[in-house]
């Protein structure tokens, strides 16, 4: 072995290139470990290629990569028995970096760590964001060629000599710096294997596998294998069981209930793509967990912030996703733009769809057992998708205040003949509340109408969507007026007031009335038979569900949120009790506020000194 050394300069046009890194890499300095560690797998995988072909003929040996940490000597070593390097070779990828000005580099880079490493193929060179020295040890798998030894202590100056090594593969050895000192620490480097390296396809080692004996953690002989080198989304369908995909959720959420199905994806064309969603199981009132796919390329884990590459409704669903036509380090304007990307969400979501449409057709009633899990999914993706409406509403379910399910065409049916106003309009009578909303209720099934449950987190909105897809179809919400007002038919009896009339009927009940901060009452009069109520409280729809959504969405939809809430106050003119009232007004004052009070308490707004009242009032009556 010659002891020649030969030291230059790396071969960029700026001598400001370590600093950049340090800096502009630093929020995400983790990724160095990925990045090397990838790299290791690619030169080891090449040999197999090589070896698969008749061009390496020598013996292959363990292929496993090992990462060793020197914790007292705060030293990080990547070890891999791939190809290597020879001389030229690290002359070629490692002493010559592609920069052609600093100033172009930091504008268009500076605010996308990770678009630094993809543009410029900085793998590599992400080990100095945590390192005050990399040194390199590689011996080619070529026969003809020396083992190297590399060097740099982050400046543009290297040194690289001759070395000893007896096998092919390449051992990259990091310093670390005083700032980096957490990753001298094994707990850390062992969780950041298992996020990034977690199913890469070449076996990762770190450390032996531990042991408990005699109360404390004893290391044994047996190598500690980070990762599953064959994951369940590279293998075919048909070679796995229900039991096989279960496990495999568990293994990525392990405190999840068994999901509701799944959809394995592959497809090599017009893009590569493979990968499992799950359904989960959602629970009422708990916040659904957005960000639960995990991206990979390559089996080497990108991120579990899919937008852009999941259509947003999808990002609901948990699972992995991979694809070597998704970059490793990818920025969100790439993904905007990048027709490939674009091709992956409109494939996922027809194969969502499909897999949707399949077991509705050939299992409708697992799928109605499993809707209150899947409703969020269908509507969410219904109100953001045009795509997806179009195929999910053959299958999107309503379901009614007895929990029977009906599609859209087949509610339609049901409720035609008896639900169409004079106007021609079919009403969706719906509830979101049975207990609260059980007086109204009543009414509408009185006049043998249907009334579905709409009490999901994104009923609202699904509504509002209905309305614009479906002809000549209104929702109305069994509290939002007097039922006889919220399907007109044309036999309606007419209130015969003059406008002094009804000015003076108004104030003379609006007096009885407790105000209640921010809230709008408006009287009204109606005939509605002798049994009803004398005095029913309703909310204006319109305005109640603009207040939902701004609540909901924020924004320019925040403007609603400001207004006051307005209610109907609708006085029965056949009630013998309104009739009394108004005969003698006089005398029937405490009669009057009984029947508003009562009114009041039925929507939950009579509080405070006003209840108190009410209660006294009561008890006086009962004596």
């Amino acid at each position: 072995m010659s002891d020649k050394k030969t030291t230059g300069q790396i071969g960029v046009t700026t001598e400001n290139i370590f600093p950049i890194i340090k800096k502009f890499l630093y929020s995400d300095h983790e990724i160095f470990l990925r990045e090397l560690v990838s790299n290791a797998v690619d030169a080891t995988q090449k040999l197999k290629t090589f070896a698969s072909v008749g061009e390496f003929k020598g013996e292959a040996g363990d292929l496993a990569v090992r990462v060793i940490l020197d914790e007292k000597k705060k030293t990080l070593t990547i070890s891999d028995r791939g190809i290597g390097m020879s001389a030229d070779e690290i002359d070629k990828y490692i002493n010559q970096i592609a920069f052609s000005s600093a100033n172009d580099f930091l504008d268009k880079y500076k605010k996308d760590a990770n678009s630094i490493i993809g543009h410029f193929g900085l793998g590599f060179y992400s080990a100095f964001m945590v390192s005050k020295k990399v040194e390199i040890i590689t011996k080619s798998w070529r026969d003809d060629t020396m083992a190297m030894k590399w060097e740099c202590d982050g400046s543009p100056e290297y040194s690289m000599s001759e070395a000893k090594k007896d096998s092919h593969g390449t051992d990259i050895i990091l310093y670390l710096d005083d700032e980096s000192k957490d990753f001298a620490e094994k707990h850390k480097i062992e969780s950041l294997l298992k996020k990034y390296c977690r199913f890469l396809p070449v076996a990762i080692v770190f450390g032996k596998k531990t042991e408990w004996k005699d109360g404390k953690s004893i290391e044994t002989d047996e190598d500690n294998i980070i990762n599953e080198t064959n994951p369940l989304w590279t293998r075919k369908p048909a070679d796995l069981t229900d039991e096989d995909y279960k496990k495999f959720y568990k293994e990525l959420y392990p405190f999840a209930e068994d999901p509701l199905f799944w959809i394995h994806l592959n497809v090599d064309y017009p893009f590569n793509l493979t990968g499992i969603l799950y359904f989960p199981k959602v629970k009422k009132g708990i916040d659904l967990q957005k960000n639960k796919i995990q991206l990979y390329c390559n089996q080497v884990y990108v991120t579990d912030s899919v937008e852009g590459i999941v259509p947003e409704f999808l990002t609901l669903l948990h699972g992995v996703i991979d694809s070597p036509d998704i970059p490793l380090n990818v920025s969100r304007s790439y993904l905007q733009s990048d027709s490939n990307v674009k091709k992956i969400a409109t494939y996922i979501t027809k194969k969502v769809a499909d897999r949707l449409d399949e077991i509705f057709k050939n299992d409708r009633t697992q799928f109605e057992e499993k809707w209150e899990s899947l409703k969020i999914f269908i509507e969410y993706g219904i109100v953001t998708d045009e795509k997806f409406y179009e195929r999910a509403s053959k299958f999107v379910l309503l379901k009614d205040i007895e929990n029977k399910c009906f599609t859209l065409d087949e509610y339609k049916t049901l409720i035609q003949s008896e639900q169409t106003d004079k106007d021609g309009n079919l009403v969706y009578l719906y509830t979101t509340n049975r207990d609260e909303q059980y007086d109204y209720i009543t009414a509408a099934k009185e006049k043998g109408y249907s009334v579905l449950v709409m009490d999901g987190q994104l009923d609202v909105h699904f509504v509002n969507k209905l309305e614009q897809q479906l002809e000549k179809t209104r929702f109305a919400r069994v509290d939002g007026d007097i039922i006889e007002n919220l399907i007109k038919k044309a036999d309606i009896k007419k209130v015969e007031l003059t406008d002094d009339e009804r000015k003076d009927l108004s104030e003379f009940f609006k007096a009885a009335i407790t105000p209640v901060e921010k809230t709008d009452f408006v009287v009204g009069f109606e005939h509605i038979g002798e049994q009803r109520n004398p005095v029913t409280i309703t909310q204006n729809e319109f305005m109640r569900r603009m207040k939902e959504m701004s609540e909901l969405q924020g924004g320019m939809m925040g403007f609603y949120g400001d207004m006051p809430i307005s209610y109907n106050v609708t006085v029965n003119l056949d009630s013998s009790l309104i009739k009394k009232a108004i005969a003698d007004r006089e005398n029937t004052k405490e009669l009057v506020n009984q029947m508003i009070d009562l009114a009041l308490l039925s929507n939950g707004l009579l509080k405070g000194e006003a209840l108190s009242r009410f209660v006294q009032r009561s008890i006086e009556v009962l004596k």
